[in-house]
């Protein structure tokens, strides 16, 4: 959301900014594999920070199923003594999804096709995330 002061400038809202300098490295990743079909930066409590998904996707719905998600399988790893989570993968009949840690508080959320590699999918999401923690940390 943009809010204008007095002096006539514009100044984004700290989570625009930070869609904006997301975008791009979603875009990258979608765009590094066809068989990457959607993804999010998502933080611990569901807020969507960026995303390119499916138009009949929704963002918030989607963002909060996946912190949902997020937050049983911390429990569960730390239930059995598993250490701090790194990433979680759902393998469906259509394809899988992949959640990445990408910081402390937000993940990497991502669709790939049933056809995919998925050790080329996990070497690119860890990158991916990485890159998005950058990109997070430079707010800090």
């Amino acid at each position: 959301m943009a809010t204008t002061l007095e002096t006539g400038l514009e100044y984004l809202d700290n989570n625009d900014v930070k869609s904006k300098a997301l975008r791009p490295i979603l875009r990258a990743f979608n765009g590094s594999s066809n068989e990457i079909e959607a993804s999010a930066v998502i933080t611990s409590d569901g807020f969507t920070l960026a995303w390119v998904l499916d138009a009949n996707v929704d963002q918030d719905r989607y963002g909060a199923m996946c912190a949902s998600l997020l937050a049983l399988s911390n429990r569960a790893a730390q239930e059995i003594a598993r250490g701090k989570l790194k990433q979680v993968m759902i393998e469906g009949e259509n394809g899988s999804m992949l959640l990445v840690q990408a910081g402390d508080d937000t993940v990497l959320a991502l669709a790939a096709k049933s056809t995919a590699n998925m050790g080329m999918i996990f070497i690119d999401a860890r990158k991916t995330a990485q890159k998005i923690k950058e990109a997070l940390d430079a707010f800090n």
